[in-house]
């Protein structure tokens, strides 16, 4: 693993030279945060997104994880989602719960999908207010700068098109500062009907993960964020250069040249959408 800093504050990035190599730390960072966040507040919340991400998340799965992480202090929610339904393969939901949720003893009553049954709009709307609800009480904490919600983890991949969540380059979403939740139904890539959390939301974390793996044409992508340059691209076309939190650590786990699923297939759900 290579670990350098970046001088402009885009984050720590850790390099991998496979997937394995970053599942292994991907699992130790992860537990490691949740050890910490448990004991700082009796908690551990933790937004996912989809993609090879849950792939990558396996090792938690095992030994020694599986024993000594406190699974029933953590909070599980979804930093976006298809509008499908939760047994479609598009769902990111079921992707998490088939690959990730099955296999550990979260607690059912701490697991926090978004509502498959309703509109977009209406899904994001009660998704927020559930948020909100969550905010009152602590029981996810808040940001003092920002009053957002402060996930002590969110967990995204990076898109071929630098795209994070559900926010692609250009998409006027990528400028909402008045919700936390919001939604789209002009995906670039299918399905067109999703729901994100909005980029306030996301910098207001206490931590933010963005995990490059797969497809070696993002390679442009990373070499833009990490220019020297950068500051001269308009960050509204390479979304993942504006995840910069404001009271939070940002790490970026990237391998090099390896496909996204361990077999080397392709479920639907590679880093890409």
């Amino acid at each position: 693993m290579a670990v350098s800093g970046d001088p402009k504050s885009q984050g720590e990035l850790r390099s991998f030279d496979n997937s394995d190599e970053l599942a292994t730390n991907l699992a130790e960072y992860i537990a490691q945060l949740s050890d910490i966040s448990v004991k700082d507040r009796g908690v551990f919340t933790i937004a996912l997104s989809g993609g090879c991400l849950i792939n990558l998340m396996g090792k938690l799965c095992e030994a020694p994880y599986s024993k000594t992480v406190d699974w029933t202090k953590w909070y599980v929610f979804w930093a976006d989602e298809r509008a499908v339904s939760k047994n479609h393969v598009d769902s990111n939901y079921k992707l998490a719960k088939d690959g990730f949720l099955s296999k550990v003893p979260v607690l059912n009553s701490h697991i926090y999908s978004i509502n498959d049954n309703a509109t977009t709009e209406d899904a994001a709307e009660e998704y927020e207010f559930t948020i909100r609800q969550l905010v009152k009480v602590r029981t996810i904490d808040v940001s003092a700068i920002s009053d957002c919600p402060k996930f002590d983890l969110i967990l995204l991949c990076v898109g071929e098109d630098g795209h994070i969540a559900s926010l692609f380059p250009g998409h006027p979403a990528l400028e909402d500062k008045d919700n936390w939740v919001t939604f789209i139904t002009d995906s670039p890539v299918p399905p067109p009907e999703r729901i994100t959390f909005t980029l306030p939301v996301i910098n207001s974390a206490s931590n933010v993960a963005l995990v490059v793996a797969g497809e070696e044409n993002k390679a442009n992508a990373l070499s833009i964020i990490f220019s020297d340059e950068n500051d001269e691209i308009d960050v509204l076309s390479l979304p993942a250069q504006m995840i910069r939190p404001t009271d939070g650590e940002l790490v970026w786990f990237v391998a090099k040249g390896v496909s996204s699923e361990p077999d080397g297939s392709n479920s639907g759900h590679g880093c890409l959408p």
